[in-house]
C-alpha cells in the first residue's frame, strides 16, 4: 500500500484532522475538544479511538472516580504538526474564510512562522521540481 494511501486512511477526514489541530493548540480533554469543534459525542469519540489505536495519541487518567482521561499526543502524533500547518496556511491563503487567517508566532523571537521543505544537507528551500521520488 502506498504511504499516503495508508496515512490517509488513519487521518484523512475532516474531524480527525480538527482533532489533531485542536491538540497542537493545546486542547486535550474530549470536552473542550467537543465544544471547540462541534462535532457529536460518538464522532469524536471514534475518531480518538483510532487515533489512540493508530498512535497519535495516548489516553491518560487525569481524574479518578469517574475516571477522566485527556489525550496527549505522541512523537507520532507530533511528526504530523509540519502537515497541519501546511493545511492551514494554503487555506489561508487559496480559500475565502469569513475569519482571518490564524498566524502562528515563534514564541521565542516573536516571527510569525510558515511551513517550508527544505534539504536536510544544504538548507535549500524544497519545491516539487527540485526533487526525485526514489524507493528505498
Amino acid at each position: 500500500m502506498d504511504s499516503v494511501v495508508a496515512t490517509l486512511a488513519i487521518i484523512g477526514d475532516r474531524w480527525t484532522l480538527l482533532i489533531l489541530r485542536e491538540a497542537f493548540f493545546g486542547v486535550r480533554r474530549f470536552g473542550e475538544m467537543q465544544r471547540n469543534l462541534g462535532v457529536s459525542r460518538t464522532v469524536l469519540s471514534a475518531r480518538l479511538k483510532r487515533l489512540t489505536a493508530g498512535g497519535l495519541f495516548e489516553r491518560i487518567a487525569y481524574r479518578q472516580d469517574p475516571v477522566w482521561y485527556e489525550y496527549r499526543l505522541t512523537p507520532k502524533g507530533l511528526d504530523l504538526w509540519p502537515a497541519v500547518v501546511a493545511l492551514l496556511q494554503w487555506g489561508d491563503r487559496h480559500l475565502q474564510t469569513a475569519a482571518p487567517p490564524l498566524r502562528l508566532r515563534h514564541l521565542t523571537c516573536g516571527t510569525a512562522i510558515g511551513a517550508q521543505l527544505v534539504c536536510a544537507s544544504c538548507g535549500d528551500q524544497l519545491r516539487p521540481n527540485d526533487t526525485r521520488p526514489e524507493r528505498t
